[in-house]
């Protein structure tokens, strides 16, 4: 018998079993595939890689504007294949040996929890009976959300499960949603050497959880890369004819070789024997207060099993499984998770990266704010990318630092420094007196907060 059985090895139930065992416990995870999940295996690290071959190519395209005259002789799916599995391969041994060596049992199969709420039967290579002496985890994660009416045939009609291990490139594809995951395949497509990409969005702007300002820009650097975005369109039908698929969207109809459905990930609660336990809410989704405990007694939850306002992210995962373990051990200082300071970021060409506030739900929530912007057109290294992109700060009029918004070269690394920023209250002033290196694409986020303190530097 461990101390704390997990369901679950992906992000938040392997970050629940480490932070456990750090904390004296002794862990058990169970798991149906690969520790990892999905983020590791068909999501978040199979995709980052292609998006780095993509970004490879496409400053091969941009060569002849710094005077180097390069070409792509081939490009290989095969090749990237092999890179992609190479990287995973390299994190799953690290992370496997890592929990080997902590001494973390890892069970394979397919787990369900019995009755008493405490223990869990898996059905693997043989049957076995695990329970937790003092609490279970439930960490199983999320799966494709499916799009009515659409049939996904996993060929021409696919998910990202299968577009992270495409053996083609299409020649014209269409994205339906464009939160991170459909804005980022978008992009990698394109890269790629896709000739016609266009993405649908059911609401009113692409990448809808972002700042408005962010998804304008974004829209008009997708549509300079040839790419379409579509917003405030429904997707009524997809038609497949052999290797094609006619799409109605609006007033249009397009025909593709690639559809690709990314509306987002569901819970995946059923058939884990939660019914019992009275966890699941409505929705699928599982109900936690502050701490990750859940309605039942000794039963937490962490990662995509979470309503929102959690945020379906490996980072947010790591977070959650940390607190749990912690509050399971009555160790350390847990803090509630915040999760308007838990950073969004989209790797798509431009990056797009945000913590904090919006500038509309900034207003909504204190009145009136302060919204200042810093051009990487007037960054020495921005000019060097060539980014028309920017930096975003919104703050309480006479106050603290509420959001910050980036878009434009390396933003999913720029964010860290805004994370400080928001979480900790600084105001602008006091960012502003900080010395960034010059010339970095650092010295953007001093520069929009010398603007929001009053005294703008290279800005009008």
């Amino acid at each position: 018998m461990s101390d704390i059985v997990v369901l679950g090895g992906g992000p938040g139930g392997y970050a629940v079993a480490l932070r456990a065992v750090a904390r004296g416990q002794s862990v058990t995870v169970i798991e149906a595939d690969k520790v990892g999940g999905t983020c590791l295996h068909w999501g978040c690290i199979p995709s980052k890689a292609m998006l780095y071959v993509g970004g490879l190519l496409d400053e091969v395209r941009d060569a002849k504007r710094v005077g180097l005259d390069l070409a792509v002789n081939d490009v290989s799916v095969a090749g990237i294949n092999a890179f992609r599995e190479k990287v995973q391969n390299n994190l799953y041994k690290g992370l496997s040996s890592l929990m080997k060596g902590k001494g973390i049992e890892v069970v394979n199969g397919h787990g369900t929890v019995a009755d008493d709420g405490r223990t869990v039967l898996v059905d693997g290579a043989t049957t076995s009976r695990h329970t937790a002496g003092t609490a279970l985890v439930l960490a199983t994660g999320s799966k494709v959300r499916s799009l009515p009416g659409v049939d996904v045939d996993r060929t021409v009609v696919i998910t990202s499960d299968e577009a992270t291990r495409l053996p083609r490139i299409p020649r014209r594809a269409l994205v339906i949603g464009s939160g991170a995951v459909g804005l980022e395949f978008a992009s990698l497509w394109r890269s790629l050497g896709a000739e016609e990409v266009t993405v649908v969005e059911a609401l009113d702007r692409i990448a809808p959880l972002e700042d408005p300002d962010l998804s304008k820009q974004l829209a008009r650097n997708y549509r300079k890369r040839g790419i379409t975005t579509v917003a405030g369109a429904m997707v009524e039908s997809v038609k497949v004819e052999g290797d094609t698929a006619t799409v109605r969207f609006g007033d249009r109809e397009v025909t593709v070789d690639t559809v690709l459905v990314a509306v987002g990930r569901a819970p995946r609660t059923d058939g884990i024997g939660l019914e019992q336990l009275g966890v699941v809410n409505d929705r699928g989704y599982i109900e936690v207060d502050q701490w990750q405990r859940t309605s039942a007694e000794g039963v937490y939850a962490v990662g995509d099993l979470l309503p929102p306002p959690a945020l379906a992210l490996a980072h947010a995962g790591f977070a959650e499984g940390f607190l749990a373990a912690d509050v399971i051990a009555q160790d350390g200082d847990p803090q509630p998770i915040d999760y308007a300071q838990v950073p969004r970021v989209t790797y798509t060409s431009p990056e797009v990266a945000s913590v904090g506030l919006t500038e509309p739900q900034a207003k909504e929530r204190v009145g009136e704010v302060v919204s200042t912007q810093y051009s990487f057109r007037g960054n020495a290294k921005g000019i060097i990318h060539e980014s028309d992109g920017f930096v975003k700060v919104v703050a309480k009029q006479g106050g603290e630092v509420l959001g910050v918004h980036v878009i434009g070269p390396h933003a999913t690394d720029l964010i860290a420094e805004a994370q400080l920023i928001t979480a900790w209250g600084a105001l602008p002033s006091e960012v502003a007196a900080l010395v960034h290196p010059h010339p970095t694409l650092a010295e953007a986020m001093g520069e929009a907060h010398l603007a929001a303190a009053g005294t703008p530097f290279h800005t009008h």
